[in-house]
């Protein structure tokens, strides 16, 4: 063979080679991305050409189905039942995208969890995707997404059961219809993406999870567990509860609602805390001082970036430095740190749970066609927030919020004892001396019955009037469904 000949065969030979070697790139590393392409109509046909598993609530009752299309090339379509209430839990499942648990648990709905695949090879043959049953009960998720649609705010209420974790109702208002995107119309998804995505009431945002907010009084569960875990301080102590507070470095003051002193202006901890004392637990936050708040409200999952219940769920934050008046205004409730309603459930469930906070789940079990059960969610420790003695005392201090003289006596349930967390109102931001700031969200956390506890609740309604209550109404509603 000549040179040039030789030559040629050699470049030829070495393509044939790149080729070879890219074919091989294709069909094994980039072949997931290939799949996940939604302008991949084999990957959509796939997805659409069998039916998903359904999703159930933890009674059994099925809210997520998949019906035949007896349309177009795809040949199933997702069913969803009382869509709106369940949206901000199971998500939905479209032509190109996906979201909640139909995103989170997409391996086994559509079975093609590897797991899943290696039965199929096992038999031989097809199998169909797994149901998922959630923790979700019926009685409580109605409960909870019908107290909020009649508040008539944006917001979010969250149940969780303190001694596993579970979480009994989780919603979101104003919610939406999940069977908008089920369509197998690529235009009219298009649009129905478009509209919702630019609704001014952000319906698609699942408030419960995605946003953060001022925790209020809430967040005195966290400055009254920072006082007792310290040894200094008893549910006796006595604290400074001034009219009005002045912020060290600052012109401004914090004041009480109605701007009063707190008693006789010395008031215990456990007054200040059944009557919302702001400025006595300002000052008490003072003497504590930034790091033991930090540390303490890390304990009970502030600045977490690990939590998934599989949704992700944005953290809960404290600002990274304080000064000593941020750091009053945030043992009060007052200032920049930031809670997720679930979070805000959370305080209350590790308080009920002896000072153990439980890792929350949402995925009861995972069930194949025949039955058998291929995953379950477990009662897993997450936390320990503080030592079960001081916790049963927070846990009564907490009682007394509810009790006649407390902030919370409308979260009352005839024959339970309710412990609650403070005050429903939560100021967006400082409050300046010189005037009214920001509007307030309302913010509310309980558990019941007190003495064992089987659920704990959070609240929060977007930009409530000042010292609005309208947050305890759907907590107690909430926490009377779980209970009957």
């Amino acid at each position: 063979m000549n040179i040039p000949l030789r030559r040629v065969a050699l470049v030829c030979g070495a393509m044939f080679f790149s080729l070879l070697a890219n074919i091989t790139y294709v069909q094994t590393v980039g072949a997931r991305g290939l799949y996940a392409d939604p302008r991949n109509e084999r990957a959509l046909l796939a997805r659409f050409g069998h039916p998903r598993g359904d999703i159930l609530t933890y009674e059994g009752r099925t809210i997520v189905r998949s019906r035949e299309s007896r349309r177009g090339p795809y040949e199933y379509r997702r069913v969803y039942t009382d869509g709106e209430m369940y949206a901000p839990v199971t998500g939905y499942v479209s032509l190109h995208q996906a979201a909640g648990i139909e995103q989170a648990e997409n391996g086994v709905l559509s079975g093609d969890d590897p797991g899943m695949r290696m039965r199929r090879l096992v038999r031989d043959g097809e199998v169909d995707g797994a149901d998922v049953r959630l923790t979700i009960r019926q009685r409580v998720q109605w409960a909870a997404y019908q107290s909020l649609r009649s508040a008539g705010l944006p917001g979010a209420a969250v149940a969780i059961d303190p001694a596993t974790g579970a979480i009994l109702a989780l919603a979101s208002y104003p919610s939406y219809d999940p069977n908008a995107y089920s369509t197998l119309n690529p235009d009219r998804l298009a649009r129905v993406d478009h509209d919702l995505s630019l609704d001014p009431g952000r319906p698609l945002l699942n408030r419960a999870l995605e946003r953060s907010y001022p925790p209020g009084s809430a967040f005195t569960v966290v400055t009254a567990a920072t006082a007792l875990a310290s040894g200094e301080y008893t549910p006796e102590s006595r604290l400074s509860g001034p009219a009005r507070l002045p912020l060290p470095g600052r012109p401004d003051h914090l004041s009480n609602p109605g701007g009063r002193p707190c008693g006789d202006g010395t008031p215990s901890l456990a007054r200040a805390f059944r009557r919302s004392c702001d400025t006595a637990f300002a000052d008490l936050g003072l003497r504590l001082g930034q790091d033991s708040l930090r540390d303490q409200a890390e304990a009970f999952g502030f600045g977490a970036g690990d939590l998934a219940i599989p949704l992700r769920v944005v953290p809960s934050t404290l600002p990274r430095e304080l000064d000593r008046a941020g750091t009053a205004l945030t043992a009060a409730g007052r200032h920049l740190e930031r809670a997720t309603p679930l979070v805000i459930a959370m305080l209350s469930a590790a308080v009920a749970n002896d000072g153990v906070m439980m890792r929350p789940y949402l995925v009861q079990d995972v069930r194949l066609p025949d039955g058998s059960i291929i995953n379950r969610g477990d009662a897993t420790p997450y936390r320990t927030t503080l030592a079960a003695p001081l916790a049963r005392q927070l846990a009564s201090m907490m009682t007394a919020v509810t009790r006649p003289g407390g902030t919370g006596t409308a979260a009352a349930i005839a024959g339970v004892e309710v412990a609650a967390g403070g005050t429903p109102a939560a100021f967006s931001g400082i409050r300046p001396a010189t005037g009214a700031g920001p509007r307030d969200h309302a913010v509310f956390t309980a558990f019941a019955p007190a003495d064992a506890p089987e659920v704990a609740v959070g609240v929060v309604l977007e930009h409530a009037p000042p010292g609005d209550s309208a947050a305890i109404p759907i907590a107690r509603a909430v926490l009377q469904a779980a209970l009957s």
